[in-house]
Parts: structure tokens; C-alpha cells; sequence
């Protein structure tokens, strides 16, 4: 088991130095007078209408909603509130790679010992999987980003290009399109931890281990699977040929490129319809999905680029209450899932939701009437089990690190994922785990 100094040792490391104002602060609170009022702190777009329908539909709980940043600023916020010990809200959006890091520093509520176990059935399997451990139930799951790929169908049957069905293929059709247009890309290497992360997921490969339930200070890092390494050493090769970009994603210049013939594919998520309808106005219409290319010809591997949940904290006052908000906001409400769907552009992991026709049919514009998501819910639905460690914010930010001077021509890519390992084990070693492979 670990010690209280390990414990210090790992809350010290996770707090960013600084002072940081903490928004919304205090748990729910119980009225004589009136209803459990229940703090929740998410980033959700168009969150405002999911709050609203929850608070009209329930007497006894209402919700304050507050906005602190998304990601990395609000679990910031949530990690000096947990070492302060005030200052959480109630109910918090984790994006699951960040559950193990709050449930190492003691800061989830077990949500099973108030009836969360009921929800099982009701989600995708593999997202379950992820807000669980054991009997015990960290999370509530809202939206996942099983992965296709997104390209321009206009460019490719211009050009007589076939879509690739295979890594390799991919390969030869970033050399066709560069022939093509000596200005365009297959793609960006975009610099993304959770990004690349999903490639690796849908290639076989499962680097990660972590299990509080079987072994608190035990964890499997092994980056330098094969499984791992091809995934990397495909992506650099292209690269290094001059065959895919660097720009990041979610930047001007990404955005333009994508909106301008630059780019030809993204590998992309089930959230990727809401995000392009929004962004990209010049190429609306031109653009299609496709599954993603497969490192076996006639394979059906799958990945997943993003996701999040609700958690209750241990903080909150009236942890059964903030138990009900967790999983009600969204859960099986037909008004929180219409905006989720059609305002939000979630990716639901409620699988009745998934699986309605009004979902599964629904066809979009901008991929010129495509019905997009019966290519994205087949995915969800085949994801296997995948874990992350307690410290996975700083597995991506290395990665990202290391995939950096490669693109600069400082390291081979051949290490990336060599000196990756080596920091991460070493990383882990000093916070007190036991690492294998």
C-alpha cells in the first residue's frame, strides 16, 4: 500500500504552482426549506438548456451550473481544491483518462453504494469499463469519440484516388495526393496525446494498466509494444517524406488548412460532425466518412479520441443527491439528449441512444447527406477494454514532448516512443509504484 508520503509526494506534483481562484466553491446543501441544492462544474456546449431541464424536472435537487474553463484549466482548479480539501464542487466532467488520477488521490465518491451500479446495462461497455473499477462506480459516462476517417470525397474522386481501407493504402495514397497537389497533405501530424492515442488503441495496442482495486501502487507501462511502435513509426515516416503536415489541431492554421484542400483526411471522432459543421464553411458538402484504414486487410479494429463523465466528489455534502445529478443530467432524459445531439453534437454513450434511428439516420449536410454516425456507432459498439494510469497527463504531455523533436528532426522517430517509456517508468518509479510490463 502506499504511505502518506507517497501520497503528499503525488498531490504536490499533481497542483500547479500558483495561486488559482476556485469558482463555485462549497457542496450541496441541505435546505429545510427548500430542495438539495447540488454544484457541477462542465465545460458540455450548450449545457445551459441540460441544466434547465433537469432543474424542471426535479422538486427535490436543483443544479448550479458554474463554467471554471474546460480541461486542463479546470482540473487545475480541481486538483488545488482536493489538496485544500474545500473548494470542489459537487459534481464535476472528468474526461476518463483523468478518472485514475482522482481516484489515487482519494477524491471520487464510489457512486455504487447509491444505486450507480443500476446504470450498467444502459452504457456502451467499454466506457463503463473505463468509469468503474470492480464493483465500485467512479463515473458516470456522457460522450465518447469512437474514430473514422473524415476526407474529402470531392479530392479523391477527382483524382481517381481510392479511399484507403488499409494503413498501407494510406500510405500510397499520401504519395498519390502529393503528386496530385505538391501543396496538399494526406493529413496533420497533430500533436494530440489523446489523438495519437486512439491510433494505438484501434492498431491492438494496450500500454497502459491500472487497477486501484487489485494493486494501489501497481502499474503496467509498455509504450514499446509492437502494437505501439508501428503506429509511430508509420505517422513518421510520412512525415519525414514530407507526406503529412505538423500543424496542431484545433489551431487558424489547421482549421484553414482543413477548409481549403490542404488536407485531404482526419483521422476523427464521433464528435467531429459538430465541430466541423461549425468550422469549416468553404468545403461543407465535400467532405465523407469513411472506417478507419486497418492494419490487417479485412480486420475490424477500433479506437476512441476522447470522452468524458460526470463524478461526484467527496466534497459534496449530500453525496446521494449529487449521485442523482450525476447520472440524471443526461442519463436517460429524451431534453438533454436532444440538445446533446442536436445542439452539442455529442457522441452519446447511452447505448439506446446510440441505436435510435433518429440517430443512426440522421443525415448531414455538410457530408452532403450522409448518415455519418452508422459508421461511428458500429465502432463504439466493438471497442474493447482499454485503461490509463494515474498520471496520464503527464504520459501525453511527454508524448507530445518526444513526437515534437521528432518533427523538428532532434530525435529519431524511431525513440519517440523508447524515450517515452523511460520517462513515464521513471516518473511512476518515483511516485512510488511498481512498474511492469
Amino acid at each position: 500500500m502506499l504511505g502518506t508520503k507517497w501520497m503528499a509526494k503525488l498531490r504536490a506534483g499533481l497542483v500547479v504552482a500558483g495561486l488559482l481562484a476556485v469558482a463555485a466553491c462549497g457542496g450541496a446543501a441541505d435546505n429545510a426549506d427548500g430542495p438539495v441544492r447540488v454544484s457541477v462544474w462542465a465545460w458540455y456546449p450548450e449545457f445551459k438548456g441540460v441544466v434547465d431541464a433537469f432543474n424542471a424536472s426535479h422538486k427535490d435537487i436543483q443544479v448550479d451550473w458554474t463554467n471554471v474553463g474546460t480541461g486542463p484549466d479546470q482540473y487545475a482548479k480541481l486538483k488545488t481544491a482536493f489538496t485544500a480539501g474545500k473548494g470542489a464542487p459537487d459534481v464535476a466532467m472528468v474526461e476518463f483518462q483523468q478518472i485514475p488520477t482522482f481516484v489515487i488521490l482519494d477524491a471520487l465518491v464510489d457512486m455504487g453504494q447509491y444505486g450507480a451500479n443500476d446504470d450498467k446495462n444502459l452504457y456502451a461497455e467499454w466506457a463503463w469499463s473505463q468509469a468503474t473499477d470492480g464493483d465500485k462506480v467512479y463515473a458516470i459516462p456522457v460522450d465518447g469519440g469512437p474514430m473514422a476517417l473524415m476526407y474529402r470525397k470531392d479530392l479523391f474522386d477527382q483524382h481517381g484516388i481510392p479511399v484507403p481501407t488499409t494503413w498501407l493504402e494510406y500510405a500510397d495514397a499520401a504519395a498519390k495526393i502529393k503528386a496530385a497537389d505538391p501543396n496538399a497533405y494526406i493529413a496533420s501530424f497533430g500533436s494530440d496525446g489523446g489523438w495519437l492515442n486512439g491510433l494505438m488503441w484501434q492498431a491492438g495496442c494496450r500500454p497502459y494498466g491500472y487497477s486501484q482495486a487489485r494493486a494501489k501502487d501497481e502499474v503496467k507501462i509498455n509504450l514499446t509494444a509492437p502494437e505501439c511502435e508501428k503506429v509511430v513509426n508509420l505517422y513518421g515516416d510520412l512525415v519525414n517524406k514530407g507526406l503529412m503536415a505538423q500543424d496542431k489541431f484545433f489551431t487558424a492554421d489547421a482549421t484553414a488548412a482543413l477548409d481549403s484542400g490542404k488536407y485531404w483526411t482526419w483521422a476523427a471522432a464521433g464528435w467531429t460532425p459538430g465541430y466541423v459543421a461549425g468550422s469549416l464553411k468553404n468545403t461543407a458538402g465535400r467532405w465523407a466518412v469513411a472506417p478507419m484504414p486497418q492494419w490487417t486487410a479485412g480486420a475490424d479494429e477500433q479506437g476512441d479520441w476522447g470522452g468524458s463523465t460526470f463524478t461526484v466528489t467527496k466534497q459534496a455534502k449530500n453525496q446521494q443527491a449529487a449521485t442523482t445529478v450525476a447520472r440524471e443530467l443526461f442519463g436517460r432524459s429524451k431534453t438533454a439528449w436532444d440538445i446533446g445531439l442536436n445542439k452539442a453534437f455529442l457522441y452519446p454513450l447511452v447505448k439506446d441512444v446510440a441505436a435510435d434511428p433518429a440517430f443512426t439516420g440522421k443525415a448531414y449536410d455538410f457530408f452532403n447527406g450522409q448518415k455519418v454516425n452508422e459508421i461511428f456507432v458500429p465502432v463504439s459498439e466493438k471497442l474493447g477494454e482499454f485503461q490509463y494510469t494515474p498520471f496520464q497527463d503527464f504520459v501525453f504531455k511527454d508524448l507530445n514532448d518526444r513526437t515534437a523533436e521528432a518533427m523538428s528532426g532532434s530525435r529519431q522517430w524511431s525513440t519517440v516512443l523508447e524515450e517515452t517509456q523511460k520517462n513515464v517508468v521513471a516518473y511512476a518509479e518515483k511516485q512510488g509504484f511498481k512498474v511492469s510490463r
